[in-house]
């Protein structure tokens, strides 16, 4: 635990420094500081998801086709396919590795390969024409890829899978819980003890 505090002081003070070096530094496994760190010191992991990015392309695909009552009908339409392909994206290890612009850019590609609404590549070339850009065409197109891979190959778990992966939640929820009970017990404890001693005479009573 000490090391998992080192390794952890040296990422808030902007000195990072490898579990590795540490645990090559004193002959330690790095595999027990980072597991110290993701169990037991609570931080969370936060994963963006693509659909308000969706919601945005799926607007500026609007400015871009000039589109009409008919061409945003079959946006929507689009933005509804994407989302049920995004569903199947967040199953897959893609939101931990692509940004969600490109998450929601593969989603978009997906359905459009569909449904047709849209000359997607002709858009991509559009949008990152932008003085901003950070990618080509080509790079960005790649990355789309590899996103579709991903969801491509995915295995959904078998009903085998899914009752070893439930025990093991409810194995968590429990630690969890009583967690938590065990630390309102020492919250109530402390706050009875401090109105005891609050409420006992200071001294004995004067005449």
């Amino acid at each position: 635990m000490m090391l998992t505090c080192v390794y952890a002081a040296c990422k808030i003070e902007e000195n990072h420094v490898s579990a590795e070096e540490i645990g090559k530094g004193i002959k330690q496994d790095h595999h027990v500081i980072l597991k110290y760190e993701m169990a037991s010191l609570e931080f969370d992991l936060i994963v963006f998801a693509p659909y308000r990015a969706m919601e945005g392309f799926v607007s500026n695909m609007e400015e871009f086709l000039q589109a009409r009552d008919d061409e945003i009908q079959k946006l929507q339409s689009l933005l509804k396919a994407a989302t049920a392909e995004a569903d199947k994206v967040m199953l897959t290890d893609a939101p931990l590795l692509f940004s969600p612009g490109q998450l929601a850019l593969a989603a978009l590609r997906i359905a459009n390969g569909v449904l047709g609404v849209i000359d997607f590549d002709r858009y991509l070339e559009n949008i990152l024409s932008q003085p901003n850009s950070e990618h080509t065409t080509s790079e960005l197109s790649k990355l789309l890829d590899g996103i579709e891979s991903l969801v491509k190959n995915y295995k959904y778990p078998s009903e085998k899978d899914m009752k070893h992966i439930n025990r093991k939640l409810k194995s968590c929820l429990g630690h969890s819980s009583s967690h938590d009970e065990s630390k309102k017990r020492e919250k109530r404890s402390k706050h009875k003890s401090h109105r005891s001693s609050n409420d006992a005479p200071n001294g004995p009573p004067t005449s």
